[in-house]
């Protein structure tokens, strides 16, 4: 037996409720594709709205023992579901080229990155605090508590199938929150696979429930119109995430949304040209550009636009694409056709409005969902990718004049997750920088992520914070009471 064969058959495909694994209701199942060969490597179970209000009975009946466990407890079976991911890091990262097609030594970063989010919260659930003030007159006692907000729902997205799941499951599960979570349908063995670790880790039933299904709208509805569940947390994209907080408002649910981008990058001329290649590349091609940190629009100052695009062009062009599993490789395929049929149409509208392709500019030929690095020159401000997220290894790069004019560029967007500037001037840095209408920046660095600090955006790329000191926050509910001691 093949070792990519032996990891998925290894990896539970059915529903996780209550602490049982279980068919989906009339036993249906969902096809799980390679986008490397277009080929189903598995079927999982396929749930529907009964099974989804299943497993949410299963975290309400859990939610008053759980909020109970002491922080230690619940900060020791996070400890140790990092330790588990990071001893089989191997197999997980396998498991995850397999489903969602990025190389595997990417695949590897992303379960270091999500195996941190359990070690951050772990620490984080014994740090929960309250508070105790004198009243201003003196003759009452203000006593302030947190206190978990109770059970959520948990929706992420296919392009960080690990990642986005430890930053929701790990301040929940610090926090002493039960949950139900839905992974993307086209990457759901990631998180059937980490739900199979925290039990082994310790989590007690019903705490953490998964269900995998094709029907998300149909079988996530329910649930948040339930009233049982107190939090929603969703990352994907705004026009989703509208629809879901429409949906919340019925019952005024505590909602977190980590929404599209369309991420700037600034390279003025002053800039250190080396560490802003190196920085548009991580930027732009980390997960292969599907991703909503990725650099969308790269805005150059016009006396290094030449020799910027040059090296840029340069450092695309040794990029080795293919199967992720294979040795050497950099750029493993899109996540289906819709994608790349996406970055296909987005890429033929730039050039059909004067943009030039320095490389790519096609599909890849062969079997799989792959598209070819691609580096765009002249990418006119009408062109739509300048509007809309391109999800793809495709680098457009428009040049400006002034820092005005650049900034006003960036912000023309409906998105404000994030941006990168890159300047040796320290006076241009804050200036700018104050100016962009972005929950995050990477100053002269093309990476923001880090559990240890507070992620997520502005305008319509979302509402709250993951991650850092603030993002247990989003779990807890402040309580206040009143002492009278007169």
């Amino acid at each position: 037996m093949s070792r990519e064969r032996e990891v998925v058959e290894a990896c539970p495909t059915e529903l996780f409720i209550g602490g049982k694994w279980q068919a989906a209701e009339g036993g249906k199942t969902l096809a799980v594709e390679d986008p490397a060969t277009g080929t189903t490597i598995c079927d999982v179970a396929d749930a529907s709205p009964a099974d989804g209000l299943a497993a949410l009975d299963a975290a309400v009946a859990a939610q008053a023992e759980w909020a109970a466990t002491p922080p230690r407890d619940r900060g020791e079976i996070l400890r140790r579901t990092y330790e588990l991911m990071t001893e089989r890091a191997d197999e997980l990262a396998l498991l995850m080229t397999l489903e969602m097609g990025k190389p595997v030594a990417e695949s590897k970063g992303e379960i270091a990155y999500a195996a941190e989010f359990f070690r951050w919260f772990a620490e984080e659930a014994v740090r929960i605090e309250g508070g105790y003030q004198i009243a201003p007159n003196g003759k009452g006692r203000f006593l302030v508590m947190r206190q978990p907000v109770g059970p959520c729902l948990l929706i992420t997205p296919w392009n960080f199938p690990a990642a986005m799941g430890a930053r929701k499951i790990g301040p929940a599960v610090a926090a002493g929150c039960t949950m139900v979570i839905k992974p993307a349908g086209q990457t759901p063995l990631s998180m059937l696979k980490l739900a199979e670790l925290m039990t082994e880790a310790g989590l007690p039933a019903g705490v953490l429930n998964v269900i995998t299904t094709h029907d998300a709208g149909g079988v996530m509805e329910p649930l948040i119109r339930d009233g049982r569940a107190r939090k929603l947390s969703f990352t994907g994209s705004t026009q989703i995430g509208r629809k879901l907080i429409e949906q919340a408002a019925g019952q005024v649910l505590r909602t977190s949304m980590e929404l599209g981008g369309n991420a700037p990058l600034l390279v003025f001329a002053d800039a250190d040209l080396d560490k802003a290649v190196d920085g548009a590349m991580l930027a732009k091609m980390r997960n292969g550009g599907e991703a909503c940190t990725a650099a969308n629009r790269i805005y150059v100052q016009a006396p290094v636009m030449d020799e910027f695009a040059t090296r840029l062009t340069q450092r695309m062009d040794a990029l080795k694409v293919g199967r992720g599993t294979e040795d050497g490789v950099d750029v493993g395929p899109l996540i289906d056709a819709t994608q790349r049929d996406k970055v296909k149409d987005l890429v033929d509208d730039a050039v059909a409005q004067g943009a030039r392709a320095l490389i790519g500019g096609s599909v890849a030929e062969g079997n799989g969902y792959f598209y070819q690095p691609t580096v765009l020159a002249d990418v006119p401000y009408s062109a739509r990718l300048q509007k809309e997220e391109i999800f793809g290894p495709v680098a457009p790069l428009t040049p400006f004049e002034t820092e005005d004019e650049a900034v006003r560029m960036a912000n023309d967007t409906e998105y404000g997750l994030v941006s990168y500037l890159f300047t040796n001037d320290l006076t241009r840095a804050l200036r700018v920088s104050e100016k962009l209408e972005t929950g995050m920046i990477g100053l002269n660095q093309g990476i923001v992520s880090n559990p240890a600090a507070p992620f997520g955006g502005v305008k319509q790329s979302g509402l709250g914070r993951e991650g850092g000191t603030v993002g247990i926050d989003e779990y807890l509910e402040i309580k206040y009471v009143a002492v009278n001691l007169d």
